[in-house]
Protein backbone atom coordinates (compact mmCIF):
# COMPACT_ATOMS: atom_id res chain seq x y z
CA UNK A 1 0.00 0.00 0.00
CA UNK A 2 1.69 3.36 -1.16
CA UNK A 3 1.99 6.63 1.20
CA UNK A 4 -0.92 8.90 0.49
CA UNK A 5 0.24 11.85 2.67
CA UNK A 6 3.48 12.92 4.60
CA UNK A 7 3.82 15.48 6.58
CA UNK A 8 7.95 15.79 6.94
CA UNK A 9 9.16 18.15 10.16
CA UNK A 10 5.81 20.67 9.76
CA UNK A 11 5.88 23.63 11.72
CA UNK A 12 3.49 26.50 11.73
CA UNK A 13 4.28 30.11 13.21
CA UNK A 14 1.89 33.38 13.68
CA UNK A 15 2.90 36.32 15.53
CA UNK A 16 0.16 37.01 18.16
CA UNK A 17 -2.07 40.39 17.12
CA UNK A 18 -0.12 41.75 14.13
CA UNK A 19 0.84 40.68 10.50
CA UNK A 20 4.50 40.25 9.54
CA UNK A 21 7.56 41.61 12.24
CA UNK A 22 5.81 45.37 12.99
CA UNK A 23 8.30 47.27 10.69
CA UNK A 24 9.57 47.04 7.12
CA UNK A 25 12.95 47.23 7.95
CA UNK A 26 12.32 43.55 9.92
CA UNK A 27 10.54 42.20 7.01
CA UNK A 28 13.20 43.25 4.57
CA UNK A 29 16.00 41.92 6.89
CA UNK A 30 13.84 38.13 7.08
CA UNK A 31 13.39 38.12 3.66
CA UNK A 32 17.32 39.09 2.74
CA UNK A 33 18.02 36.38 4.73
CA UNK A 34 16.54 33.42 3.68
CA UNK A 35 15.27 33.93 0.17
CA UNK A 36 18.67 35.60 -0.85
CA UNK A 37 21.61 34.29 1.50
CA UNK A 38 19.80 31.27 2.37
CA UNK A 39 20.30 31.43 5.97
CA UNK A 40 17.33 30.51 8.62
CA UNK A 41 14.84 32.39 9.48
CA UNK A 42 16.15 34.45 12.64
CA UNK A 43 12.39 34.29 13.65
CA UNK A 44 11.97 30.80 13.80
CA UNK A 45 14.31 30.79 16.73
CA UNK A 46 11.58 32.41 18.78
CA UNK A 47 8.27 31.55 20.15
CA UNK A 48 6.35 29.98 22.49
CA UNK A 49 4.04 26.72 23.20
CA UNK A 50 0.86 27.16 21.55
CA UNK A 51 -1.10 27.20 25.12
CA UNK A 52 -4.00 28.90 24.83
CA UNK A 53 -4.77 28.68 28.63
CA UNK A 54 -1.45 30.47 29.13
CA UNK A 55 -0.60 33.96 29.23
CA UNK A 56 1.91 34.80 26.16
CA UNK A 57 5.39 35.07 26.89
CA UNK A 58 6.25 35.76 23.38
CA UNK A 59 5.31 37.72 20.65
CA UNK A 60 5.12 34.46 18.24
CA UNK A 61 3.42 31.04 18.90
CA UNK A 62 3.92 27.88 17.14
CA UNK A 63 0.39 26.92 16.09
CA UNK A 64 2.31 23.83 15.09
CA UNK A 65 5.54 22.20 15.93
CA UNK A 66 7.68 19.36 14.38
CA UNK A 67 4.88 17.16 13.07
CA UNK A 68 5.96 14.06 11.23
CA UNK A 69 3.40 11.38 10.20
CA UNK A 70 2.50 9.41 6.96
CA UNK A 71 -0.75 8.56 6.45
CA UNK A 72 -1.35 5.50 3.41
CA UNK A 73 -4.04 5.41 0.69
CA UNK A 74 -7.38 4.26 1.95
CA UNK A 75 -6.78 5.14 5.58
CA UNK A 76 -9.11 6.65 7.56
CA UNK A 77 -7.41 9.31 10.07
CA UNK A 78 -9.08 11.18 13.09
CA UNK A 79 -7.28 13.97 14.28
CA UNK A 80 -8.46 14.72 17.94
CA UNK A 81 -7.69 17.03 20.62
CA UNK A 82 -8.61 20.29 22.48
CA UNK A 83 -10.07 23.85 20.60
CA UNK A 84 -6.96 25.50 19.72
CA UNK A 85 -4.46 22.28 19.76
CA UNK A 86 -4.07 22.86 15.87
CA UNK A 87 -6.60 20.31 14.12
CA UNK A 88 -7.82 22.99 11.76
CA UNK A 89 -4.29 24.57 11.13
CA UNK A 90 -2.89 20.76 10.39
CA UNK A 91 -5.98 20.89 7.73
CA UNK A 92 -5.21 23.95 6.31
CA UNK A 93 -1.95 23.41 5.56
CA UNK A 94 -2.70 19.74 3.73
CA UNK A 95 -5.18 21.69 2.05
CA UNK A 96 -2.93 24.75 0.87
CA UNK A 97 -4.94 27.73 2.19
CA UNK A 98 -1.33 28.86 4.32
CA UNK A 99 2.07 27.46 3.90
CA UNK A 100 3.89 25.81 6.09
CA UNK A 101 7.20 27.77 8.26
CA UNK A 102 9.23 24.92 7.89
CA UNK A 103 8.95 21.14 6.33
CA UNK A 104 7.37 19.91 3.58
CA UNK A 105 3.74 18.44 3.02
CA UNK A 106 3.83 15.63 0.24
CA UNK A 107 0.43 14.49 -1.16
CA UNK A 108 -0.78 12.00 -3.93
CA UNK A 109 -4.14 12.63 -5.63
CA UNK A 110 -6.40 15.80 -6.29
CA UNK A 111 -7.49 16.88 -2.39
CA UNK A 112 -10.90 17.78 -1.75
CA UNK A 113 -11.93 20.18 1.29
CA UNK A 114 -14.70 21.27 3.40
CA UNK A 115 -12.96 23.13 6.30
CA UNK A 116 -15.73 25.51 7.09
CA UNK A 117 -19.38 26.12 6.54
CA UNK A 118 -20.26 27.12 3.06
CA UNK A 119 -16.86 27.35 2.17
CA UNK A 120 -16.23 29.23 -1.54
CA UNK A 121 -20.00 30.02 -1.43
CA UNK A 122 -21.34 33.31 -2.58
CA UNK A 123 -24.80 34.21 -0.94
CA UNK A 124 -26.26 36.10 -3.56
CA UNK A 125 -25.61 33.18 -6.05
CA UNK A 126 -28.43 30.34 -6.50
CA UNK A 127 -27.27 26.63 -4.51
CA UNK A 128 -27.55 25.63 -8.32
CA UNK A 129 -24.60 27.99 -9.48
CA UNK A 130 -22.52 27.95 -6.44
CA UNK A 131 -22.37 23.91 -6.88
CA UNK A 132 -20.47 25.27 -10.15
CA UNK A 133 -18.57 27.64 -8.84
CA UNK A 134 -17.56 25.41 -5.69
CA UNK A 135 -16.60 22.11 -8.23
CA UNK A 136 -14.69 24.60 -10.22
CA UNK A 137 -12.85 25.48 -7.61
CA UNK A 138 -12.21 22.36 -6.12
CA UNK A 139 -10.71 21.20 -9.37
CA UNK A 140 -13.83 19.82 -11.30
CA UNK A 141 -14.64 20.75 -14.97
CA UNK A 142 -18.36 22.38 -16.23
CA UNK A 143 -18.73 18.91 -17.83
CA UNK A 144 -17.58 16.85 -14.83
CA UNK A 145 -19.91 18.74 -12.21
CA UNK A 146 -23.40 18.99 -14.69
CA UNK A 147 -22.67 14.85 -15.21
CA UNK A 148 -23.16 14.47 -11.21
CA UNK A 149 -25.20 17.36 -10.28
CA UNK A 150 -28.36 14.95 -9.63
CA UNK A 151 -26.09 13.08 -7.19
CA UNK A 152 -24.91 16.08 -5.63
CA UNK A 153 -28.60 17.63 -4.97
CA UNK A 154 -30.09 14.14 -4.42
CA UNK A 155 -27.60 13.83 -1.77
CA UNK A 156 -27.48 17.22 -0.38
CA UNK A 157 -31.48 17.01 0.17
CA UNK A 158 -31.69 20.54 -0.92
CA UNK A 159 -33.49 20.08 -4.37
CA UNK A 160 -36.55 22.64 -3.60
CA UNK A 161 -33.65 25.49 -2.84
CA UNK A 162 -31.75 24.64 -5.83
CA UNK A 163 -32.61 27.93 -7.57
CA UNK A 164 -32.34 30.30 -4.11
CA UNK A 165 -29.56 32.45 -3.26
CA UNK A 166 -27.81 30.64 -0.43
CA UNK A 167 -27.62 33.45 1.71
CA UNK A 168 -31.54 32.34 2.42
CA UNK A 169 -30.11 29.13 3.42
CA UNK A 170 -29.95 27.48 7.08
CA UNK A 171 -26.08 26.69 8.25
CA UNK A 172 -27.18 23.14 7.85
CA UNK A 173 -28.11 23.23 4.29
CA UNK A 174 -24.59 25.05 3.66
CA UNK A 175 -23.29 22.29 5.32
CA UNK A 176 -25.24 19.68 3.15
CA UNK A 177 -24.79 21.31 -0.18
CA UNK A 178 -21.11 22.12 0.80
CA UNK A 179 -20.57 18.53 1.59
CA UNK A 180 -22.48 17.01 -1.22
CA UNK A 181 -19.77 18.88 -3.65
CA UNK A 182 -16.91 17.77 -1.93
CA UNK A 183 -18.35 14.13 -1.42
CA UNK A 184 -18.53 14.11 -5.52
CA UNK A 185 -15.43 15.42 -6.53
CA UNK A 186 -13.71 11.59 -6.40
CA UNK A 187 -11.30 13.10 -4.77
CA UNK A 188 -8.22 11.19 -3.72
CA UNK A 189 -8.04 12.73 -0.22
CA UNK A 190 -10.65 14.13 1.26
CA UNK A 191 -10.25 16.48 4.32
CA UNK A 192 -13.22 17.15 6.77
CA UNK A 193 -12.74 19.62 9.49
CA UNK A 194 -16.14 19.51 12.51
CA UNK A 195 -18.43 20.58 9.72
CA UNK A 196 -20.79 17.70 10.44
CA UNK A 197 -21.81 18.73 13.85
CA UNK A 198 -23.90 21.55 12.21
CA UNK A 199 -26.08 18.56 10.08
CA UNK A 200 -28.88 16.79 11.91
CA UNK A 201 -28.98 13.36 13.22
CA UNK A 202 -29.79 12.16 9.24
CA UNK A 203 -27.39 14.08 7.29
CA UNK A 204 -24.78 13.37 9.87
CA UNK A 205 -25.12 9.56 9.30
CA UNK A 206 -25.67 10.29 5.64
CA UNK A 207 -22.44 11.79 5.40
CA UNK A 208 -20.24 9.71 7.95
CA UNK A 209 -22.00 6.66 5.11
CA UNK A 210 -20.58 8.59 2.26
CA UNK A 211 -17.13 8.95 3.89
CA UNK A 212 -17.09 4.99 4.80
CA UNK A 213 -17.99 4.09 1.23
CA UNK A 214 -15.00 6.57 -0.29
CA UNK A 215 -12.66 5.21 2.04
CA UNK A 216 -13.41 1.20 1.87
CA UNK A 217 -15.48 0.97 -1.80
CA UNK A 218 -13.19 3.32 -3.11
CA UNK A 219 -10.00 3.16 -1.30
CA UNK A 220 -9.55 7.08 -0.91
CA UNK A 221 -7.89 8.43 1.95
CA UNK A 222 -9.66 10.81 4.85
CA UNK A 223 -8.67 12.94 7.45
CA UNK A 224 -11.59 13.68 9.82
CA UNK A 225 -11.86 16.33 12.42
CA UNK A 226 -14.31 16.65 15.00
CA UNK A 227 -14.97 16.60 18.70
CA UNK A 228 -17.49 14.04 18.69
CA UNK A 229 -15.58 10.16 19.92
CA UNK A 230 -18.60 8.16 18.66
CA UNK A 231 -18.60 9.77 15.17
CA UNK A 232 -14.27 8.99 14.84
CA UNK A 233 -14.65 5.74 16.49
CA UNK A 234 -17.49 4.77 14.07
CA UNK A 235 -15.32 6.45 11.01
CA UNK A 236 -11.86 6.20 11.55
CA UNK A 237 -8.97 3.27 11.95
CA UNK A 238 -6.24 5.70 12.81
CA UNK A 239 -6.32 8.66 15.80
CA UNK A 240 -3.84 11.29 15.84
CA UNK A 241 -4.15 13.20 19.68
CA UNK A 242 -2.62 17.12 19.41
CA UNK A 243 -1.85 19.27 22.23
CA UNK A 244 -0.61 22.36 22.25
CA UNK A 245 0.37 22.34 18.57
CA UNK A 246 2.31 19.04 18.59
CA UNK A 247 1.54 15.31 17.99
CA UNK A 248 1.31 13.54 21.74
CA UNK A 249 -0.58 9.87 20.77
CA UNK A 250 -0.62 8.13 17.04
CA UNK A 251 -2.55 4.74 17.43
CA UNK A 252 -5.81 2.97 16.25
CA UNK A 253 -9.01 5.39 17.47
CA UNK A 254 -9.68 3.44 19.99
CA UNK A 255 -6.58 3.60 22.19
CA UNK A 256 -6.00 7.50 20.80
CA UNK A 257 -9.63 8.24 22.00
CA UNK A 258 -8.96 6.72 25.04
CA UNK A 259 -6.08 8.90 25.88
CA UNK A 260 -7.83 11.70 25.43
CA UNK A 261 -10.58 11.22 27.00
CA UNK A 262 -8.17 9.62 30.60
CA UNK A 263 -6.54 13.27 30.23
CA UNK A 264 -9.66 14.95 30.38
CA UNK A 265 -12.12 13.13 32.40
CA UNK A 266 -10.39 13.43 35.82
CA UNK A 267 -8.80 10.58 38.17
CA UNK A 268 -9.85 7.73 39.69
CA UNK A 269 -10.36 8.51 43.57
CA UNK A 270 -11.72 12.03 44.43
CA UNK A 271 -12.25 13.22 47.64
CA UNK A 272 -15.96 14.95 47.40
CA UNK A 273 -16.87 15.64 50.69
CA UNK A 274 -16.72 20.07 50.18
CA UNK A 275 -17.94 20.01 46.35
CA UNK A 276 -21.18 21.91 46.48
CA UNK A 277 -22.67 21.20 43.25
CA UNK A 278 -24.83 18.57 44.76
CA UNK A 279 -28.41 18.58 46.36
CA UNK A 280 -29.67 17.24 49.62
CA UNK A 281 -30.07 17.42 53.16
CA UNK A 282 -26.55 16.65 53.74
CA UNK A 283 -27.56 14.11 56.74
CA UNK A 284 -25.10 12.03 55.43
CA UNK A 285 -22.73 12.70 52.36
CA UNK A 286 -20.59 10.93 50.30
CA UNK A 287 -16.87 11.92 51.34
CA UNK A 288 -14.69 9.06 48.71
CA UNK A 289 -15.08 7.10 45.94
CA UNK A 290 -12.62 4.66 44.85
CA UNK A 291 -12.49 1.62 42.72
CA UNK A 292 -10.57 -1.63 44.42
CA UNK A 293 -8.96 -4.79 42.53
CA UNK A 294 -9.16 -8.34 44.29
CA UNK A 295 -6.00 -6.79 46.10
CA UNK A 296 -7.94 -4.54 47.86
CA UNK A 297 -5.26 -2.13 45.99
CA UNK A 298 -6.45 1.34 44.56
CA UNK A 299 -6.83 1.49 40.40
CA UNK A 300 -8.29 3.83 38.06
CA UNK A 301 -8.79 1.38 35.86
CA UNK A 302 -9.56 -2.67 35.08
CA UNK A 303 -9.99 -5.18 32.39
CA UNK A 304 -13.23 -6.77 30.53
CA UNK A 305 -14.10 -9.72 33.14
CA UNK A 306 -11.96 -8.38 35.64
CA UNK A 307 -13.68 -8.45 39.57
CA UNK A 308 -13.34 -5.42 41.29
CA UNK A 309 -15.34 -3.21 44.00
CA UNK A 310 -16.42 0.37 44.21
CA UNK A 311 -16.16 1.85 47.33
CA UNK A 312 -18.37 4.94 48.70
CA UNK A 313 -17.17 6.39 52.36
CA UNK A 314 -20.33 8.09 53.57
CA UNK A 315 -19.86 10.58 56.35
CA UNK A 316 -22.40 11.03 59.22
CA UNK A 317 -23.05 14.75 59.24
CA UNK A 318 -26.72 14.24 61.60
CA UNK A 319 -28.30 11.13 61.34
CA UNK A 320 -30.58 9.85 63.97
CA UNK A 321 -31.42 7.06 65.47
CA UNK A 322 -35.06 6.87 63.51
CA UNK A 323 -33.83 8.22 60.13
CA UNK A 324 -33.92 5.09 57.84
CA UNK A 325 -32.11 4.90 54.01
CA UNK A 326 -34.31 4.13 51.66
CA UNK A 327 -32.50 4.18 48.23
CA UNK A 328 -28.88 4.12 47.52
CA UNK A 329 -28.06 4.28 43.77
CA UNK A 330 -24.46 4.28 41.67
CA UNK A 331 -25.20 5.09 38.20
CA UNK A 332 -22.76 4.30 35.64
CA UNK A 333 -22.34 7.11 32.67
CA UNK A 334 -20.71 6.42 29.06
CA UNK A 335 -18.10 8.73 27.38
CA UNK A 336 -21.40 10.14 26.41
CA UNK A 337 -22.52 10.97 29.47
CA UNK A 338 -25.70 8.51 28.41
CA UNK A 339 -26.68 6.39 31.86
CA UNK A 340 -26.41 2.59 31.14
CA UNK A 341 -26.32 0.78 34.08
CA UNK A 342 -27.54 1.85 37.53
CA UNK A 343 -26.95 -0.38 40.61
CA UNK A 344 -29.70 0.37 43.47
CA UNK A 345 -30.02 -1.63 46.75
CA UNK A 346 -34.10 -1.69 46.39
CA UNK A 347 -34.08 -3.53 42.81
CA UNK A 348 -31.66 -6.22 44.65
CA UNK A 349 -33.67 -6.36 47.83
CA UNK A 350 -30.52 -5.04 49.94
CA UNK A 351 -31.46 -3.20 53.34
CA UNK A 352 -28.98 -0.64 54.57
CA UNK A 353 -28.77 0.64 57.68
CA UNK A 354 -26.35 3.45 59.09
CA UNK A 355 -26.57 3.70 62.68
CA UNK A 356 -26.57 7.26 64.61
CA UNK A 357 -23.29 6.21 66.91
CA UNK A 358 -21.06 6.08 63.14
CA UNK A 359 -19.30 8.80 62.44
CA UNK A 360 -18.17 7.38 58.80
CA UNK A 361 -19.46 4.61 57.20
CA UNK A 362 -18.65 2.23 54.07
CA UNK A 363 -20.62 0.81 51.19
CA UNK A 364 -18.66 -1.53 48.49
CA UNK A 365 -20.82 -2.39 45.37
CA UNK A 366 -18.94 -6.00 44.14
CA UNK A 367 -18.24 -6.62 40.50
CA UNK A 368 -18.26 -9.91 39.34
CA UNK A 369 -16.39 -10.17 35.89
CA UNK A 370 -16.56 -6.54 34.61
CA UNK A 371 -19.67 -6.97 31.68
CA UNK A 372 -18.25 -3.05 30.75
CA UNK A 373 -16.89 -2.59 26.99
CA UNK A 374 -13.94 -0.88 26.24
CA UNK A 375 -13.93 3.34 26.98
CA UNK A 376 -14.13 5.17 30.40
CA UNK A 377 -17.10 5.32 32.30
CA UNK A 378 -17.98 8.58 34.95
CA UNK A 379 -19.93 7.79 37.99
CA UNK A 380 -23.55 9.44 40.13
CA UNK A 381 -24.52 8.54 43.28
CA UNK A 382 -28.16 9.49 44.97
CA UNK A 383 -29.35 8.76 48.43
CA UNK A 384 -33.13 9.01 49.68
CA UNK A 385 -34.58 8.31 52.92
CA UNK A 386 -38.10 6.65 53.81
CA UNK A 387 -39.98 9.76 53.14
CA UNK A 388 -38.39 10.03 49.46
CA UNK A 389 -35.88 13.13 51.21
CA UNK A 390 -32.65 13.61 49.22
CA UNK A 391 -29.80 13.19 50.95
CA UNK A 392 -27.08 13.46 49.03
CA UNK A 393 -27.25 13.41 45.07
CA UNK A 394 -23.64 14.24 42.98
CA UNK A 395 -23.06 13.76 39.75
CA UNK A 396 -19.21 13.27 37.87
CA UNK A 397 -17.48 12.11 40.77
CA UNK A 398 -14.79 9.65 39.62
CA UNK A 399 -14.29 8.22 36.29
CA UNK A 400 -13.06 4.21 35.02
CA UNK A 401 -10.84 3.18 32.45
CA UNK A 402 -12.11 0.09 30.92
CA UNK A 403 -9.38 -2.12 29.05
CA UNK A 404 -9.44 -5.44 26.76
CA UNK A 405 -9.28 -8.33 28.73
CA UNK A 406 -9.34 -12.36 28.94
CA UNK A 407 -13.16 -12.65 29.81
CA UNK A 408 -13.31 -16.45 29.45
CA UNK A 409 -10.23 -17.24 30.70
CA UNK A 410 -8.82 -18.94 27.26
CA UNK A 411 -5.83 -16.89 27.20
CA UNK A 412 -7.47 -14.49 24.15
CA UNK A 413 -8.07 -11.13 24.35
CA UNK A 414 -11.78 -10.23 24.39
CA UNK A 415 -13.67 -6.57 23.58
CA UNK A 416 -16.56 -7.71 25.22
CA UNK A 417 -18.09 -9.65 27.95
CA UNK A 418 -20.94 -10.50 29.92
CA UNK A 419 -20.96 -10.17 33.78
CA UNK A 420 -22.89 -9.43 36.52
CA UNK A 421 -23.04 -6.65 38.91
CA UNK A 422 -23.74 -7.51 42.88
CA UNK A 423 -24.38 -4.97 45.43
CA UNK A 424 -22.70 -6.03 49.11
CA UNK A 425 -22.18 -3.54 51.95
CA UNK A 426 -19.98 -3.28 55.26
CA UNK A 427 -20.73 -1.02 57.90
CA UNK A 428 -17.45 0.10 59.40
Amino acid sequence: MSTAIEFNNISKQYRLGLVSTRTLSHDLDRWWKVNVMHKEDPYLKIGSVNDRSQAADSEYVWALKDIDFKVEQGDVVGIIGKNGAGKSTLLKLLSKVTGPTTGTIRARGRIGSLLEVGTGFHPEMTGRENIFMNGAILGMTKQEIARKLDEIVDFSGCERYLDTPVKRYSSGMMVRLGFAVAAHLDPEILVVDEVLAVGDAEFQKKAIGKMQDVSKGEGRTVLFVSHNMASVKALCKTGILLENGMIKYIDTVDKVVQQYQMANYGVSSIAIGDRLDRKGNGKLRLQNLCFLNTNNEIVDRVSIGDSFKIRLDLKNNSWGKDDTIQELSLGINDEFGQRIIVMNNEFLGKNIKVSSQDSNSIVEFVIEKCPLAIGSYTMAFFLSDKLNNIIDWIDNIATLYVEEGDYYGTGKVQKKGLGRFVIDYDIQ
